[in-house]
Formats: C-alpha cells, structure tokens, sequence
C-alpha cells in the first residue's frame, strides 16, 4: 500500500484499529496476562523479545488478515523487528493493514488536572526512521483526570503543537488525549476538550488532517462535530480499562468512532493456546469489535 491508499483505507475501512504498543512499565503486565511471567525473562531485551513473539503470533494469525483490522498501533522495537522475514510494517501492509508508530515517551506528573507527556526529544530522529520504515502515521498519548479548564487547553495544545511537527515530517498523527474513565467528572469535562479540540482543528492550515483517539464519551454521540469536520480523518476510541463486552457495548452507541484497542482485544489470548484456539480466541475479539465500530 503507498500513502493514499493508506490514507482511504484508514479514512473509509470498515473494521478498526488495534493497538500493539505496550511499552516500557505495561509490557511485564501484559505478558502476565498473555500467561508469560517474570521468571521466563530476564532483563529487557528478553522482555521486549517475548511481547515481540507474542505480536508477530497476533499479526500472523489468520483472523488478523481478514479484512476487519484496517491499522495497527507499534512499539518502536516491534517496528524494529522481524515478522515472517519481512519488517513488521511491510508484513502488516501485506495483510492490508496500516502501520502506526507510538511516538510519546511516557508522561508527567499530574498537574492543573492532567498528565502532559514529557519531552518528546526523541522525537526528530523517531520520525525520521520512521517515514523510512514505511510507517503511515503516530500516536501519543496524555491523560486528563479531572475538568480542569487550564489542563484541558494545555493538554489538547500540546497535542496539536507536536502533531504538527509530525505532519511536517510526512507522517499522520493520532492525538490522544485520554479521559480517565473513573473520573467523577468526565461528562463536563468531556465537553470541555471537544471544545478545545474544535477550536485547535480551526486553526489547522487548509489541507492538513489529524486523526483522534478518544475515550468512549459519557454522552452518546458526544463526539459527532469532530467525527464529521474536515480536518479530522478518522477518530477512534481507547477501551480505557474497560472489558472487551463493555467497551464494545458503549462504542456501539457512538456511530462513526471506531476501536483501538489493546486490553478489549488481546485480553483472552495466552502463550499456552494451540495455534487454532489463539486464532479462535482472536478471531472473536476481532469480530465482536469491528460489529461495534461499524455499528
């Protein structure tokens, strides 16, 4: 796939985005879950080794090349890596799939009510290899935690302001400003960053798209103004902690969103499962989940 092929099958696919991007602190939990645990590695090259197993099994099984995942969310190692003797981008495009790179190097603490990310000094030379690796797009992630109005507009500038080195560098960017799902004031704040958000799209030059990645909303639909403006090629919803069951039930009530999740589509895998049950298992997660985003 070039560019606009990418471009239309991530702004027209039916089907949804999953996210492979465990990194750093989450990667231990996630092999735990996936029934590998800490004694069966020792430092981080074994670590990275073993999620890296585990995400060329998911990105070789047979459900994953169906059609229903139209993009996939990389840790930079796993974009480094190998899959079936090709680069990990080239054998997710072979399945039609649309490679995206994690670019944000963890987060601050909280302040003014959410987290910003930390300095993204990495960044240029990320990039850079990134366009090389043929990478279509990024994703980074900030969190809000409570509806402060000062951290909301400096969460979603900041988003906006490294989206559009991202752009300058050839790349389309996922701006990720998590709503922490247990905050008590999530539907007010919610309101809150749509609004920053639609002010900040405005200000985007004539031509220029990103794409969001957002909570499932409190209030159904909450999101349709960016789902529709022209400057936002697709948005897309985090599961944010919740069950696959749970997350998919509340994204079906916002038309137009679609998945990108980990935990709702990984969850039920394990180390231990034959090739026919991990495809199995997979397979329903990806069916239950696209069912929700085209819904």
């Amino acid at each position: 796939m070039n560019t606009a092929e990418m471009t239309d099958r991530i702004a027209n696919g039916q089907g949804f985005i999953a996210a492979l991007d465990q990194s750093g602190g989450s990667t231990p939990k996630a092999l735990r879950g996936y029934g590998v645990e800490d004694d069966a590695w020792s430092g981080e090259d074994e670590m990275y080794a073993e999620i890296h197993k585990m995400r060329s099994r998911v990105i070789t099984a047979p459900s994953f090349s169906n059609g229903k995942v139209i993009g996939a969310i990389l840790f930079e190692k796993t974009m480094d890596g190998m899959v079936d003797g090709k680069t990990t981008a080239e054998a997710l495009k072979d399945r039609g799939v649309v490679p995206f790179i994690k670019v944000d190097q963890g987060l601050e603490d909280e302040e003014n009510g959410v987290q910003l990310m930390k300095p993204l000094d990495k960044l240029d030379a990320l990039l850079a290899k990134s366009v090389a690796a043929g990478m279509f797009g990024t994703k980074m992630r900030s969190v809000i935690k409570s509806a402060n109005p000062k951290g909301i507009a400096d969460i979603v500038a900041q988003q906006f302001e490294v989206g559009r080195t991202i752009l300058a560098a050839g790349l389309m960017p996922i701006l990720e400003p998590e709503y922490d799902i247990t905050a008590a004031d999530r539907a007010e704040g919610e309101e809150m960053l749509k609004s920053e958000i639609l002010t900040r799209l405005d200000r985007l030059p004539e031509g220029e798209q990103v794409m969001l990645k957002l909570s499932i909303p409190v209030k159904d639909d909450l999101y349709r103004e960016l789902i529709d403006h022209p400057k936002v090629l697709r948005v897309v919803a985090l599961s944010g902690g919740y069950s696959t069951d749970e997350a998919c039930e509340k994204l079906a009530k916002n038309p137009g969103m679609i998945a990108s999740f980990s935990r709702g589509l990984l969850q039920d895998l394990r180390a231990g499962q034959s090739d026919e049950e991990f495809d199995r298992s997979l397979g329903g997660a990806i069916d239950q989940i696209c069912e929700a985003s085209v819904a």
